[in-house]
């Protein structure tokens, strides 16, 4: 089991999401393990006088693609626990999610 858990961590690394915030101007990275893998942000986009501002569309962007890590994940370990089943038995699987 621990094995197939460590093959599991190693799957969810490699599926990336992203969300977005104010057109573009925040974009956050994660992976579904939800780990923040990158943030790029566009100068031009933002106005650096209003600090609150460009903290909340990094929370907000950061918010967005740990959302979708989450998303990404559930399905994947459905995906796992199904492939898991017995023959036959893989309509079980739907108990989970």
């Amino acid at each position: 089991m621990e094995e197939r858990q460590k093959e599991m961590r190693q799957k969810l690394a490699k599926i990336m999401v992203e969300g977005t915030a104010q057109g573009g101007a925040v974009k956050v990275v994660a992976n579904a393990n939800r780990e923040v893998t990158d943030i790029q942000i566009d100068r031009e986009k933002l106005d650096w006088e209003d600090v609150e501002m460009v903290q909340d569309l990094v929370l907000d962007a950061t918010n967005k693609a740990l959302s979708a890590a989450a998303a990404k994940e559930a399905e994947a370990t459905q995906e796992m626990v199904k492939n898991m089943l017995p023959p036959g038995m893989g309509n079980l699987g739907n108990l989970f999610g």
